[in-house]
């Protein structure tokens, strides 16, 4: 149970609630009320804003595609109607709580051409009462990070963080949790454990511990103080959170991001906004999140009770539309901060007879998979390696590109790490292993949870049965049209990020020289194949099939021990810490 906090004061719900929306309102009674015999009389309501994963789109970019606008298009998000949607709610309700989920960095020319300079001025204009740090904050190292977050006007919450870095150390405004005084409300920052597997940036002398264990500790410090209105403001991603919701008591709401997931009342919604879980008191916490770059502003307002507790909630994504005002003087100083690139950005280096789609790349064969891998095998084989496939992990495909003409700020866009690629050799077996990680999201190879997808080049088919229980979901593996020998040997290029363990597909190596960027590559392969036409060509299949045709390596991989006990003509269920093999 929670002590109390400051008395509560009865606010007019109704005023609080009325800002308008974009998207249908969901409204609950929570069950507490009924329990508890409580009605709407004496709740206290605060109203908060939040967005996340906004990656670098300071401007408006073209929906459904996260490039540069064109005529004609659907222009949406940017920062000027962030700041003018969230102003517009301001005047209703002028104590919300403005709260980003990071991921600030990385994803356009924005960030590319200035680092975090421009991202720092446009969320202080914003006016954000606390962000949180997302994993890709760390891409550039913690010197660019420091800068970043010494130039922020609001606190920085993360409460899982530790670093040895002088700099980092010595900031006044990150701290794990903070106090809004005028709510007595308290938010604690929360970041992925999976950062030094998805950011190259965070290196030696930085630890991220369990999120779960870290918000304990960090309620019972906030209680301490008399706070009992306690939000978790997270980038640990959506499933992750409903976990963290479960595992964890004391919290009434958790604003999401990492995993860029749909909530609401659309069209492809993974869930309900807000999604609810049940945390080890079995009492209800809200958990919303809001897409991301910017497309949506999350709005949700709940009403507690004197304990603390939500107990009731209004709330809705509000999207942001080429309907949306824009802030005229964020407006012009965005375009002003184009200007340096703007010309580079706007060279046209091919064209494409189809969208090259980066929407499913997570999930399955996309379109601009198929294109960088094989320019990538394309590049490789041209300069004289002796290659025989190239893979990518799907998170560094970062945003279709059009049908029509392509330019240098299209490929940026698409590609916005300069990754690097770069041949390793692996045994047949070792590959067999590294695949059937990613079709589990588990990795034998490296002992971890595997963070990413995989695209590969038309010299690679991966066939894999996702209803398999973990470790036994790779069915087929062949390359060059060949089932894998699992005692050949094979090279295959990647980007150097997945050579140094990124995204957990194999145990990090040093073995391996890095070679040209994938902007360049892929430049150069518009270059040879204008226009570029591609088509999704059966190279990551999905079968129904439950056997493998081929194992892992002797006596490690989970294959390897579906065969020993095939041939024993035994079948055992084995459950290690809730992974099953057969």
């Amino acid at each position: 149970m929670r002590s109390s906090g400051v008395a509560a004061v009865a606010l007019a719900t109704a005023s609080l609630l009325a800002a308008p929306c974009a998207a249908k309102v969901d409204r609950l009674v929570s069950s507490r009320l009924s329990k508890r015999g409580l009605d709407s009389e004496g709740l206290y309501n605060v109203t908060i804003l939040h967005t996340n994963d906004v990656h670098a789109h300071l401007d408006e970019w073209r929906a459904g595609r996260g490039t540069d606008c064109t005529e004609g298009s659907e222009c949406i998000a940017g920062y000027a109607r962030i700041k003018d949607k969230i102003n517009e709610i301001r005047k209703e309700v002028p104590d919300a709580i403005v709260l980003d989920d990071g991921d600030e960095f990385q994803g356009t020319l924005f960030f590319a051409y200035y680092g975090g300079e421009k991202i720092s001025y446009a969320v202080n204009e914003v006016g954000y009462d606390a962000l949180t740090l997302g994993n890709h904050e760390f891409d550039k190292g913690l010197d660019e990070l420091t800068h970043f977050l010494g130039n922020l006007t609001f606190p920085v919450v993360c409460a899982n963080l530790k670093t040895n870095h002088t700099g980092m150390n010595a900031l006044k405004n990150w701290k794990p949790y903070t106090i809004i005084e005028r709510h007595n409300v308290g938010i604690v920052g929360l970041l992925t454990p999976d950062t030094k597997g998805t950011s190259s940036g965070a290196g030696p002398g930085t630890d991220i511990s369990d999120p779960a264990e870290a918000l304990t500790a960090a309620v019972a410090e906030l209680e301490a103080k008399g706070v009992n209105r306690i939000i978790a403001l997270t980038h640990i991603g959506y499933d992750k959170d409903i976990e963290l919701a479960q595992k964890t008591r004391g919290i009434d709401l958790i604003v999401g991001g990492h995993s860029h997931t749909l909530i609401g009342d659309m069209e492809g919604a993974a869930g309900k906004y807000p999604t609810i879980a049940k945390n080890l008191d079995g009492e209800e916490v809200f958990i919303v999140t809001a897409y991301r770059w910017g497309e949506y502003l999350g709005k949700i307002s709940l009403a507690f009770d004197e304990s603390g507790k939500a107990v009731k909630y209004e709330g809705e994504p509000i999207r942001l539309s080429n309907t949306t005002a824009q802030d005229s003087k964020l407006d012009g100083e965005v375009a002003e901060w184009r200007k340096p690139f703007d010309e580079l950005a706007k060279k046209v280096v091919g064209k494409s007879d189809v969208v090259l789609d980066q929407s499913t790349c997570q999930k399955q064969e996309c379109t601009l998979g198929d294109v960088i891998t094989d320019a990538m095998y394309e590049y490789r084989v041209a300069a004289g390696g002796k290659v025989d496939g190239a893979i990518i992990n799907a998170g560094g495909i970062r945003a279709t590109i059009s049908q029509g003409d392509v330019t240098q700020g299209d490929v940026l866009n698409a590609f916005p790490f300069l990754n690097a690629v770069t041949d390793l050799t692996f045994t047949g077996a070792e590959l067999w292993d590294v695949f059937e990680g990613i079709a589990s999201a588990s990795s034998n190879v490296s002992k971890h949870e595997v963070t990413s997808f995989v695209q590969v080049s038309s010299t690679l088919q991966m066939t894999w049965n996702p209803s398999n229980p973990v470790g036994s979901r790779l069915i087929d593996f062949k390359v060059g049209g060949q089932t894998l020998d699992k005692s050949k040997t094979y090279t295959i290029t990647a980007v150097d990020f997945l050579a140094t363990g990124g995204d957990y597909f194999w145990a990090p190596r040093t073995d391996f020289i890095a070679l040209d960027t994938l902007d360049q590559i892929l430049v150069a392969y518009f270059d040879k194949h204008n226009p570029v036409q591609a088509k999704v060509a059966s190279r990551i299949v999905q079968t129904t099939a439950t056997s493998p045709t081929t194992g892992g390596s002797d006596g490690t991989g989970a294959a390897s021990v579906r065969a020993a006990l095939s041939t024993a003509g035994a079948v055992l269920a084995v459950c290690v810490a809730g992974v099953a093999l057969l």
